[in-house]
């Protein structure tokens, strides 16, 4: 048996605009993607500008934090 993840912030807020026209929840889905893509690009971006001693007190190795920062943005 699969258990029902909980909805996300920006899925519980389209789950209310049902009564939006079809291209603006279109829009809005978009708009929630494109920010996601953005916010994993920034990210990786810092991650991969990290020092050593930094990526050890995160608990990461620089191989691990190599690999994440390496992937592109939409991976999650």
């Amino acid at each position: 048996m699969t258990q029902a993840r909980p909805l996300t912030a920006d899925a519980m807020t389209l789950t209310t605009y049902r009564a939006l026209p079809a291209p603006a929840v279109i829009a809005l889905r978009f708009a929630a993607v494109v920010t996601t893509w953005a916010a994993r690009r920034r990210t990786r971006i810092a991650l991969a500008a990290l020092e050593p001693w930094e990526l050890e007190d995160a608990g990461l190795t620089p191989e691990q934090a190599s690999a994440e920062a390496s992937r592109v943005f939409w991976q999650a």
